[in-house]
């Protein structure tokens, strides 16, 4: 089962990492620049030297696409991960000690939960005002509470296992109970919201810079190209075609993946 699994992951495992490439070295591909206008060439189709074709200011389409990629990964996982700090933080803090302030706590950022995501970004978003920091901020907020609910979970089931109270019978302190044989016990799930969350914030950057809320132009986004194409879609629908068809497939390797990962570290899983 264990092999099966790693098999799983492999497709969308390289296809993210492909994605992920691209998005790191898009600095060092020889592309022509994302955010430069020729607007002799505007709409203009797929050609030599623009594989893709020029968008509505003539700008490369193929290297919006792939800078496009840069920026929305770039907030998804800064996202992520400053979530997944404050989260995990909260969630051991609250599993742990159990006490009345670590559990209200946990309780509290659940409270985020009561509000509609998108609604409470445009919220923030509004009152901030757009750009990539406040993508970071505006989304970390929101899935705090899923990691802090998952670590909580988890470390409520593993607390009284044996290795724990091994540790707590050596005199270790409950600093290092958490830090050195908790978390490394309760990673999977850990890793698997991770990647959920990560998939989650591609789609929520990419909405937010389609309204006009996200990534600022002319910077290059996913969203904002299929703002700008959907004004010319009747001219030239390609335009909408690139960016809709690398979300989608991003989307789709991500969900993949997660679902591979968590099968994978399932630990009633066995290899035979």
């Amino acid at each position: 089962m264990k092999r099966r699994g790693l098999a799983r992951l492999a497709i969308p495992g390289a296809f993210v990492a492909l994605i992920l490439l691209l998005a790191v070295a898009a600095p060092l591909l020889p592309m022509p620049d994302p955010i430069r206008q020729d607007i002799a060439r505007r709409l203009a189709g797929p050609m030599p030297g623009s594989w893709l074709g020029r968008d509505e200011f003539g700008r490369d389409v193929l290297s919006r696409l792939i800078w496009g990629a840069r920026t929305s990964l770039s907030v998804a996982f800064a996202s992520a991960l400053f979530a997944g700090l404050v989260g995990v933080t909260l969630g051991l803090i609250g599993g742990w000690s159990r006490s009345w302030s670590a559990s209200f706590t946990v309780r509290g950022v659940e409270i985020i939960m009561c509000f509609p995501p998108v609604l409470l970004a445009l919220l923030v978003v509004t009152l901030l005002g757009p750009g990539a920091a406040t993508l970071i901020l505006v989304l970390s907020v929101l899935y705090v509470p899923g990691f802090a609910r998952v670590t909580y979970a988890e470390v409520l089931a593993v607390k009284g296992r044996e290795y724990v109270e091994a540790a707590r019978a050596l005199g270790a302190r409950p600093s290092r109970i958490l830090f050195r044989t908790v978390l490394p016990n309760i990673a999977g799930p850990l890793l698997v919201q991770f990647s959920l969350a990560v998939a989650a914030a591609v789609v929520l950057e990419s909405g937010l810079s389609f309204l006009g809320l996200g990534v600022v132009p002319p910077a290059p986004s996913w969203g904002l190209m299929i703002r700008g194409a959907r004004a010319t879609m009747e001219q030239a629908p390609l335009l909408l075609l690139w960016p809709c068809a690398a979300l989608t497939l991003t989307i789709l390797a991500m969900n993949l993946l997660c679902d591979a990962l968590r099968d994978w570290l399932d630990p009633r899983t066995t290899d035979h």
